[in-house]
């Protein structure tokens, strides 16, 4: 699980091929890499990963064709800004919402302007998804917990202040580009009970 507060901005430092399968290795960049485990869970991008190698500032994550299929991962190119964000720990503050890093969809920046200090960013949304975003509810963007200010069928907008912008890799994203999204957990489940509920009709 992750909190969706990103602890640093890092980079794509290649790709390999293999079989289908894409082997990535992430350049570190900023993220506190301080005792890594072979088999732990990095957010990438929003994309939970599993470390199969490492070094003293990069580490290597296969993603699958499902992945690559319903992510951003597989666009991505050498030198790509990536968020990164290690898995949380029992004892972590919840600073964000809680994340899974399973990817829901792929949006795609419709507009950003500037909002006195903040930024004000519109992102459209995949139909299929947008029931699930409410106004004042949480998102989650490449990776970045969030927090809905407008919401219809087509899209979302949401305020950056000036450290998110800083310190994630929305600084380098441009308006047409595409996001991984992934919706509250409690969205999620909510749609699952209720749905329970009238299968039993109980």
């Amino acid at each position: 699980m992750f909190t969706g507060i990103i602890e640093g901005v890092g980079a794509l430092a290649g790709r390999q091929n293999l079989g289908g399968d894409v082997r990535l290795r992430v350049a570190t960049g900023s993220l506190d890499f301080d005792q890594p485990k072979l088999g732990e869970s990095i957010a990438v991008n929003g994309v939970c990963l599993t470390v199969i190698g490492f070094g003293a500032d990069w580490f290597e994550a296969d993603a699958s064709t499902e992945t690559l299929s319903l992510t951003t991962l597989g666009g991505l190119h050498d030198g790509a800004m990536l968020n990164l964000e290690r898995a949380m720990r029992p004892s972590d503050r919840l600073g964000g919402h809680l994340v899974s890093g399973h990817v829901d969809g792929v949006g795609r920046v419709l507009e950003v302007r500037e909002d006195a200090r903040a930024q004000r960013w519109r992102f459209e949304v995949p139909a299929a998804l947008a029931r699930y975003i409410a106004k004042k509810g949480s998102i989650c963007v490449d990776g970045v917990s969030l927090t809905v200010n407008e919401a219809d069928a087509r899209s979302f907008e949401v305020a950056l202040i000036p450290h998110t912008v800083a310190h994630t890799a929305f600084a380098q994203t441009a308006v047409g580009a595409a996001v991984n999204l992934e919706i509250d957990l409690v969205a999620r489940y909510v749609e699952r009970l209720l749905g329970a509920q009238a299968e039993t009709g109980a």
